[in-house]
Parts: C-alpha cells; sequence; structure tokens
C-alpha cells in the first residue's frame, strides 16, 4: 500500500463514526487486495504473502466488530469466514481467482454498509482531533487538505 493510501487512511478513521470505519476497513481490505494481485503479477513473493495476511487481518477486525446480540452478525460471520478461507486457498494456490471470490463476497457487504454510513450521523469516535477541510482550491489536478486546529493541546486528559 502507498504511503499516500495509508495517510488517507488515516484521515478518515480519525474522522470516522462506527459506521463509517466499517466502511473504512472494507476499502483498507480492498487495497490489500490489490496489492496482493500486483504482487503476484510481478512475481513478488514476499508482497504477496504480505498483502494476503494484512487483508485477512482486516477481515479479523470485522469479525471482532459483529455483535453478536443482533440477528445480522450471525448472518455475516459465515460470509467473513469464507472471504478469510478465500484468502487462505489464494496464498496456497497462487490464485488471483480466489481473491476475486473473496472480493465478489466482500464487495455486496459493502455496498450495504456503505448505505449504513450515509445515513448515521453520529458523532466521530475520535475526539480532540484535527479538523480536516479539503477541496480544490489553487490547483485544477491535485487535493488542497487544510488542518485546523480549534485548540493547543490534542491527546489524551488525565
Amino acid at each position: 500500500m502507498k504511503q499516500e493510501q495509508k495517510q488517507d487512511f488515516t484521515r478518515r478513521i480519525s474522522q470516522s463514526n462506527r459506521s463509517e470505519l466499517i466502511v473504512v476497513i472494507y476499502d483498507i481490505i480492498f487495497a490489500y487486495m490489490e496489492d496482493a494481485k500486483a504482487c503476484l503479477n510481478a512475481e513478488d513473493d514476499t508482497g504477496f504473502k504480505e498483502a494476503l495476511r494484512k487483508a485477512s487481518g482486516g477481515i479479523d477486525e470485522l469479525i471482532q466488530s459483529l455483535n453478536f446480540q443482533y440477528e445480522i452478525s450471525k448472518n455475516l460471520y459465515p460470509l467473513y469466514i469464507f472471504a478469510k478461507e478465500s484468502l487462505a486457498k489464494a496464498l496456497l494456490k497462487r490464485s488471483v481467482k480466489e481473491i476475486e471470490t473473496a472480493h465478489e463476497v466482500l464487495v455486496n457487504l459493502y455496498d450495504a454498509f456503505l448505505e449504513v454510513a450515509k445515513q448515521d450521523h453520529s458523532n466521530p469516535l475520535m475526539r480532540n482531533t484535527q479538523q480536516v477541510y479539503a477541496g480544490f482550491t489553487y490547483g485544477r489536478n491535485h487535493l488542497t487538505e487544510t488542518f485546523q486546529e480549534p485548540e493547543n493541546s490534542r491527546g489524551f486528559f488525565a
């Protein structure tokens, strides 16, 4: 994953509420799946294994976020396990097909969570973070982000 993507994900996480955070996790998983495909095409075994390990770790995060008091979690769990097993098969077979199988399962769930996130207007999970304003200000081809700090002290309060 490129440094720019990591910075974008970090910024998005700091500004996300619960629903948006799940969407960001899906985006991270998809980015690592794409990295795995690129590494396989470039015959980079180490990068391929690392990308699949990180994508699988993202699925682990989704599994850990399930609340089994709700019926939907009982339906999501086997789908996440299937996607994780598909990534394990991709590692063993060195197969893009298995990665695409996992992607197909997850992308349908992603679309549903994207709709939920659009309707969720709760506050961000992280408090006391920088406010980010982004827009096209001085360039046609690049995005300019501005960070504004309302307070001088950020971080944990004891």
